[in-house]
């Protein structure tokens, strides 16, 4: 009887580990100056290589309310993609009491998240775009981001 309390103890762990969401978001608290738009706009021009502007609609999955998810979002739209936010970001719950952007009328987008972090002198973002991502590192040198190697692309 011990042994199986104790596994369905574990199993039940291992469940709610399985099911808690993945953190996504900005986790870098103080970097170099502009790092913020230097990750943004790169991160947009390799997101153009993939997935051309004119023909890609982007879901944000997640809520941008730091200064890297706010420049990701207009460089995005400045580069001509259509970019829907998250129910939890302030101007889709603005859009949603106006009766704007539903979804029988939107055509189908590819859900977009976004993690930004550091270890060691290294700045790493991942864009997610469905269950492919992209990845790239950049050193902070001089007060600057510069990339530390290419971009990957695991699909």
């Amino acid at each position: 009887m011990r042994l199986t309390v104790r596994s369905l103890l574990c199993m039940l762990g291992l469940a709610g580990c399985a099911a808690s969401p993945a953190p996504y978001g900005n986790f870098v608290h103080e970097g170099p100056a502009g790092y913020d738009r230097t990750v943004a706009e790169d991160g947009v021009r390799q997101l153009a290589a993939v997935y051309p502007p004119a023909n890609t609609r982007f879901e944000l999955q997640q809520a941008t309310p730091d200064a890297f998810g706010k420049l990701l979002t207009a460089t995005l739209r400045a580069q001509g993609y259509a970019v829907r936010e998250s129910d939890a970001s302030p101007i889709a719950q603005g859009a949603a009491a106006r009766g704007e952007g539903s979804a029988a009328t939107a055509a189908p987008a590819l859900p977009l998240r976004y993690v930004l972090d550091q270890a060691s002198g290294l700045y790493r973002v991942t864009l997610h775009v469905g269950s492919q991502s992209l990845t790239r590192a950049y050193l902070a040198q001089n007060g600057a981001l510069q990339p530390a190697g290419a971009w990957v692309r695991k699909e």
